[in-house]
C-alpha cells in the first residue's frame, strides 16, 4: 500500500521533443524544454510548476540517486520519449541541491563518485553566465537590501542556470525586470523558508499549497525589504 501511494505522488518532468510553450506564463520554451503536464493547465515550465528550485542528477549512479531522493523533500523523475523503443525512458532525477550534496558526502569514499562530482561541478560552472548572474544578484540586493549576500548569489545562480524552465532565463529576467527578479526571490523563499515542498510531496494541490504558505513568504520578503513591522 505504501508503494502505491508513493507512485501516485511521484512527480514527473518531461523533456519535450517539439516546440513547447508554457500554458500558464505563455513563455516560448523551444525544443527540448523541461515541462510538466497537468490535466487542468496543460504544459507548465518548471518555474510555473514550482520545480525550478531543483537540480538535475542524471541516471547512472544508483546509490547516489537513492540517497539524494531520500534526503530531498521535493523530487521529480525526468523522462524523455524514445523513438526507437516507443516509450518514455528515465533520464534522471530532479532533487534539492542540498540533498544531492548530502548524498555525495555520504558517497565520497568512492573515487568514482568524487570524479562524478567534479564533472557535475564543471558542468554547472559551464552553465553559468557569471556576469549576468552578478548583475542579477545585485538587483536582488537593491530590491531586498536585507537579503544576505550569499543568499542573493545563490538565488541568482539557480534562477539563471542555462536550461529551460527557470525564471532567470526569461526575456524579462534578462532585462532585469523587477517582477522577474521578484518571482525568483519568491520561489526561493517558498521552497526553502516554508513547508511548501512537504505539502507538494504529500499530495497537496499546487495552488492550495501556495495559499497555505503565502503569509510565511510575505513575512520573509518584508524582513528582507527592511519592513520590520510586518
Amino acid at each position: 500500500m505504501k508503494q502505491t501511494k508513493s507512485k501516485r505522488n511521484e512527480l514527473k518532468v518531461f523533456i519535450s521533443s517539439r516546440e513547447s510553450k508554457c500554458d500558464e506564463c505563455k513563455e516560448e520554451l523551444g525544443k527540448k524544454a523541461w515541462i510538466t503536464l497537468t490535466e487542468e493547465k496543460g504544459a507548465l515550465c518548471l518555474s510555473c510548476a514550482d520545480l525550478d528550485n531543483l537540480v538535475f542528477l542524471p541516471s547512472g549512479d544508483a546509490a547516489l540517486t537513492r540517497r539524494s531522493r531520500k534526503h530531498s523533500t521535493l523530487s521529480a523523475v525526468v523522462l524523455k520519449w524514445s523513438k526507437a523503443r516507443k516509450r518514455y525512458e528515465r533520464q534522471g532525477l530532479l532533487v534539492e541541491e542540498a540533498a544531492l550534496k548530502r548524498a555525495e558526502t555520504v558517497c565520497l569514499a568512492d573515487e568514482d563518485t568524487r570524479a562524478q562530482r567534479r564533472i557535475r561541478e564543471a558542468d554547472r560552472r559551464a552553465e553559468l553566465d557569471l556576469a549576468y548572474i552578478r548583475r542579477f544578484a545585485e538587483v536582488i540586493r537593491q530590491f531586498y537590501p536585507k537579503c544576505p549576500a550569499e543568499t542573493a548569489q545563490s538565488i541568482a545562480e539557480h534562477a539563471c542556470a542555462k536550461y529551460s524552465g527557470r525564471v532567470g532565463r526569461s526575456a524579462a529576467a534578462k532585462a532585469l525586470d523587477e517582477d522577474a527578479v521578484r518571482l525568483a526571490v519568491i520561489a526561493r523563499v517558498r521552497h526553502v523558508e516554508t513547508r511548501y515542498d512537504r505539502l507538494l510531496m504529500s499530495g497537496w494541490d499546487r495552488v492550495e499549497a501556495r495559499l497555505c504558505v503565502e503569509d510565511a513568504v510575505r513575512s520573509v520578503l518584508a524582513k528582507w525589504q527592511g519592513n520590520e513591522g510586518w
